[in-house]
């Protein structure tokens, strides 16, 4: 009789008398095709993967490639606007200039009129002295020229209504100017409102920024988590696969133990206390795999807390990236609004200079008709004479009126230096708003490296993906490929942005432009207006002059006639200042038009300026969800590596297991033979003894040789 021991892998089976090995290949070739499953499904993802990040790299090159003649077209934009910029520069030169030399003008024209006054007192003098003896023979002419003095009443009525005409030009556009004073004190009640509103939202933009650092440090804490969880998890999936297979395996091996126990009952009345050890191995198996699965629901349910709280902080961040657009956008609306503003001002600046071009119109067609009644009174000169005394009456008339201009041309300079007074104010101010609109730049910028500090951290978090991920040479040739790309990415992001902030530069710029020429051309109405006195004064004086001509003419019986000659020059001399100053009108007229155009142009370069600038904007949120997929696709990535890492323990522990399972078959032998040394059945059990154990060495080499393979495939992750 046989002696067995009480282990279940201390005997082999006995059958009638014949004991045969169990079958232990079929367990191990099922762990191996299971090992050969898996890794056909790992070449079959890293297949379907390549071509998507190819198609990805091909979609990025077509990017970059279309952006470069934007950011080109803009260049030569730029370089454009500055060669029209040192344009404006130098048409502000010459104006100024022609301003110096007006004065100049106006100053020769002083001395001239004092000259002639005093020519007209000596005329007087010679009068008083030697024409009171043809006082009778100046009768007649008095009469008829008291129907010509009731003519120039009419004509000075005529000119009085049209001063009363331009006071009220003059008093619309004091008007108007007291209008543009109430927008710039709202323009800055604006501003201070805004710079209210800026200092709230920088203490806002701190709040969140410490909100971002909080949830960054929490994202970081729950990442660490979240991994170390993950690691546990598949540490435990991979334990519990184990021990469904160790069950599996123990069932398959019970139940042919209970075969061999029922072959045995016949031979050997011993068999029941191995039953009995079978089942007890068996629940404490089932208690084991229990525990397992109640580990396994825990570390599933921590990741999912994880998981959640992870998403909480990306929609926190979101909502952070939301409202600091919305706030940047009421900004950009806020200026539209101003440059709206400033553009109707400068309408009915240019309407007010149509008015005063027909009042020039209106002006030359009275200077032809005076001359027309220099004519004629040039055909009654042989009986002015008779109308001298009447003469010295409107002479004296006239020069009260001299007086009288002189005195609103002093007051209307005094106007025109306050004038300036308020205009150097609105541009103080002007400039107080340049410089909150250049703080709140700067906002966005601090904004903007707010948001490339995270993007840093986002490149450091690659880092460690990549340094986790650098033992899987399988996934990590095309993650540096992913990596490179990102990186060309972030910088055609950065030259992005640093082509959207030159064009909001130059529209910054263009608004400069627009005001400055706004101001040149406020200088410039006031400058016609300047010329539009001077010429009445001119006028003034061709009468005063012609008066003169008309007692010099009296005076010509008596051998005048050099003087009335000298007059005449005089006369002609006036006329032709008076159209060198008119050509100078119309030259200033045409400055002005070139400036409007060029200020439209300008407003025309800001608008595509700002479309350039919405573009490059919508590219960069193209690019930034592109970031989002490629980092999305570096997560699938890490699962897949920790799914074959998980494989891979999962088979070396097997192999660990079978090991073990070989070592107690061997003991078993052993104990079999030096328990079946003196009996029959030791020496028919000896060349199956053998035999097994040469398919037991030969499993475990199989075993190992596979083991190998499974290593060189996943990339020595161990």
């Amino acid at each position: 009789m046989c002696f067995l021991s009480d282990n279940i892998y201390d005997y082999n089976t006995v059958s009638q008398g014949k004991i045969t090995i169990p079958n232990v290949d079929d367990s191990e070739e099922l762990q191996l095709t299971d090992l050969e499953d898996t890794k056909r499904l790992a070449d079959e993802e890293s297949r379907v993967r390549t071509p998507r990040l190819k198609q990805d790299s091909c979609l990025e090159r077509n990017v970059y490639f279309t952006a470069c003649p934007k950011i080109n077209l803009q260049r030569e934009e730029r370089a454009t606007l500055l060669g029209k910029f040192r344009n404006l520069e130098h048409d502000l030169d010459n104006l100024r200039e022609q301003v110096e030399e007006e004065a100049e003008g106006k100053a020769d024209i002083q001395r001239q009129l004092s000259k002639a006054n005093a020519e007209a007192q000596l005329w007087r003098s010679k009068y008083e002295s030697e024409g009171v003896a043809r006082a009778e023979e100046l009768e007649e002419a008095k009469r008829k020229l008291q129907a010509r003095l009731a003519e120039a009443e009419e004509t000075i009525e005529s000119l009085n209504q049209k001063v009363v005409a331009l006071e009220k030009t003059k008093q619309r556009l004091s008007t108007e100017v007291e209008d543009l004073q109430l927008e710039v004190d709202r323009a800055t009640a604006i501003a201070n409102a805004a710079e209210k509103k800026q200092k709230a939202f920088d203490k806002i933009i701190g709040e969140w920024k410490l909100k971002v650092d909080d949830l960054a440090a929490e994202l970081d804490a729950s990442q660490k988590e979240c991994r170390n969880y993950s690691t546990e998890l598949f540490r435990l999936k991979g334990a519990y696969e184990e021990g469904q297979e160790q069950l599996e395996a123990v069932r398959r091996e019970n139940k042919n133990l209970a075969d061999e126990v029922k072959d045995l009952l016949d031979q050997i009345g011993e068999g029941g206390r191995n039953i009995h050890e079978i089942e007890k191995a068996r629940k404490r198996l089932e208690v084991e795999k229990d525990e397992l699965q109640a580990a396994l629901e825990e570390a599933e349910a921590a990741l999912e807390q994880e998981e959640n709280k992870v998403l909480r902080s990306q929609l926190e961040l979101s909502q952070v990236r939301q409202e600091i657009d919305r706030r940047i956008q009421e900004k950009e609306e806020e200026f539209e609004n101003t440059r709206k503003n400033h553009q109707r001002a400068l309408d009915s600046m240019q309407a007010s200079l149509e008015a005063e071009a027909k009042g020039k119109a209106e002006a030359l067609r009275l200077k032809k008709k005076l001359e027309a009644d220099i004519n004629e009174l040039e055909i009654a000169l042989d009986h002015a004479n008779k109308a001298n005394a009447e003469s010295q009456k409107n002479i004296k008339r006239y020069q009260q009126q001299l007086k009288d201009v002189q005195t609103a041309l002093e007051e209307e300079q005094r106007a025109r230096d306050d004038a300036r007074e308020l205009l150097g104010i609105s541009e103080r101010r002007a400039n107080a708003l340049q410089n909150e609109l250049e703080e709140s730049r700067t906002l966005l910028e601090q904004a903007d490296r707010g948001r490339r500090q995270a993007e840093q951290e986002l490149s450091d978090a690659h880092e460690q993906l990549n340094e986790l991920s650098a033992q899987n040479t399988s996934i990590s040739a095309a993650k540096r490929k992913l990596e490179s790309e990102l990186q060309t990415l972030h910088s055609d992001l950065d030259e992005l942005l640093n082509e959207a902030k030159n064009s909001e530069e130059k529209a910054k710029k263009a608004m400069v432009d627009a005001a400055r020429l706004a101001d040149e051309l406020r200088a410039e109405q006031d400058h016609a207006q300047t010329q539009e006195k001077l010429r009445k004064a001119l006028e003034t004086q061709i009468k005063e002059l012609q008066v003169r001509l008309d007692e010099a003419e009296s005076n010509a019986l008596k051998g005048g006639k050099k003087a009335i000659q000298k007059l005449e020059q005089r006369v002609r001399e006036l006329e032709n200042e008076l159209d060198g100053e008119q050509r100078r009108h119309a030259d200033a007229q045409k400055n002005l038009r070139k400036s409007e155009r060029r200020i439209k142009e300008l407003s025309f370069q800001g608008e595509e300026d700002r479309k350039n600038h919405e573009r490059m904007q919508d590219l960069v949120d193209k690019l930034q969800q592109k970031i989002k997929t490629y980092k999305r696709q570096i997560e699938e990535a890490e699962e897949i590596a920790a799914l074959n890492l998980a494989k891979f323990r999962k088979a070396q522990q097997e192999l660990e297991e079978a090991e073990e399972r070989a070592d107690l078959a061997e003991q078993a032998i052993s104990k079999f033979r030096a328990k079946g040394r003196s009996g029959s059945a030791a020496r028919a059990l000896s060349p199956v003894v053998s035999s097994f154990t040469r398919n037991l060495n030969l499993i475990r080499t199989c075993i190992r040789s596979k083991f190998r393979e499974l290593h060189n495939d996943t990339g020595c992750l161990l």
